[in-house]
């Protein structure tokens, strides 16, 4: 069997296998986390721009976007897609340098309430679309991150496949949803090294992607099923031609969807091991950050060509940028998403830290992404006293989870704004709990 057939018999097979407890918790602290993502990337650019331009497809449709409107199958999965990964706080699968949750939870909600699906099948749906989408990321590798955004490529697969499960569709069908996915697969890293709003798009695309794969194969549509491992197939043209022989030995044994990386920073995920060092050893030594004379922050390579930005203007580029994160962490304490304002943006202060920030490659670390996410951290103060520490890894991460009070913390401080008080604690509760019939309808 190609590797689209094994993907797809796996999710036709999920429709009657048993999930455990353990599973279904780690599904919905994944829907917490994305649902927070979602409603603080809803009122964010590019997402209300997003919304005008699919006006037609809008006010009609039985799915619904985050304060209720509206929206066909299709133009939900991209809105929500497009939202939930906006505010960069939506989760990690460090091993595939993926974010599941945006594209899979959105591609799953659009098309759960549409068909007015019950609580377990859509977490069931979503959770089969981190497994397989994971394990295709995790393969494809370090290579295809050197130019592709993994979240525009590899998330298609997990839309693709969270909606293929909530249609019904028998395992030939499902196949040929991920099959077909793989030529809508697409987004490039060049779209957001320089000021751009096309970032959160890839997202948005993959989860539409997915959701249309599925309707077509659902319809009889075929793709070619060795996609995957072809002579010119998607390992060939957007990685080095990996080895797929046993890219899915775990499938019926291990749940990613268990091992996620939960956000605790509003920002790139490839600045939080700087972040986290940098707080660390300003706690443990009583710096403050008007005293630090100098800066070195020594990590893998990939951090420095995605997040190296030393010169950022805009909200975009900052979110990017180590130099304005880490500043930012030791002036401020935190790098929420108020981290990111225009007065923030325009601080002397933060610009004076930033320009005695000093970025390297470590090799270490380099070696070991992107199982870890590590940075060796110097600060050196004013009267020459020189403080350093490995960041082995970051908080939120698998090895150094968030809690659950901590992750609804998040999830509060994301909502509120968005939708006060009262209404956040109600979602809340409702997401901590969903599992039977009419969930998916207390969730707009």
């Amino acid at each position: 069997m190609f590797v689209s057939e094994k993907l797809g018999q796996y999710t036709a097979d999920f429709h009657t296998a048993a999930v455990s407890d353990v599973v279904l918790h780690h599904a919905r602290r994944a829907l917490v986390d994305w649902y927070g993502a979602l409603l603080a990337g809803y009122p964010m650019a590019p997402t209300p721009m997003v919304e005008k331009s699919l006006a037609l497809e809008l006010d009609q449709g039985k799915a619904r976007l985050p304060l209720g409107r509206a929206a066909s199958t299709r133009a939900a999965a991209l809105i929500n897609g497009t939202a939930s990964h906006t505010a960069e706080v939506d989760d990690i699968y460090r091993e595939a340098i993926y974010h599941p949750g945006a594209p899979t939870f959105s591609a799953a909600m659009a098309v759960g309430q549409a068909l007015n699906v019950n609580g377990l099948e859509f977490l069931k749906a979503s959770i089969a679309g981190y497994e397989t989408s994971t394990r295709i990321g995790r393969t494809l590798g370090r290579t295809h991150y050197r130019h592709w955004h993994n979240t525009g490529t590899v998330g298609t697969f997990g839309a693709a496949t969270a909606a293929a499960y909530l249609l019904g569709l028998d395992a030939a069908q499902t196949a040929n949803a991920i099959a077909l996915s793989a030529t809508f697969a697409a987004g490039l890293q060049q779209a957001f090294k320089m000021d751009s709003l096309a970032k959160p798009l890839h997202s948005g695309r993959a989860a539409e992607a997915g959701v249309t794969a599925a309707l077509m194969a659902q319809q009889g549509v075929i793709s070619s099923l060795d996609v995957f491992e072809g002579e010119v197939g998607l390992g060939a043209a957007m990685s080095n031609a990996p080895d797929w022989t046993h890219a899915l030995d775990d499938l019926h044994t291990q749940f990613n969807i268990n091992s996620m990386t939960f956000k605790n920073h509003a920002c790139c995920g490839h600045t939080f091991a700087p972040i986290d060092g940098a707080l660390t050893l300003q706690q443990e030594h009583g710096i403050a950050a008007h005293d630090i004379e100098r800066i070195i922050i020594a990590t893998y390579s990939p951090a420095l060509a995605v997040a190296g930005n030393a010169h950022p203007t805009t909200a975009p580029e900052a979110r990017f940028s180590i130099p304005f994160v880490v500043a930012t962490a030791l002036i401020h304490g935190s790098v929420r998403l108020a981290a990111f304002a225009p007065e923030r943006l325009a601080s002397p202060a933060i610009r004076a830290l930033m320009s005695r920030i000093e970025l390297q490659v470590d090799p270490t670390a380099d070696s070991k992404f992107p199982g870890q996410r590590s940075a060796r951290v110097t600060l050196i103060t004013r009267d020459g006293k020189e403080h350093s520490m490995l960041q082995p890894t970051r908080k939120g991460d698998p090895d150094m989870p968030l809690t659950d009070t901590e992750l609804n913390d998040k999830f509060i401080e994301l909502a509120v704004p968005v939708l006060g008080g009262e209404r956040s604690a109600a979602l809340s509760a409702a997401l901590w709990r969903i599992d039977g019939a009419g969930d998916l309808s207390a969730m707009c």
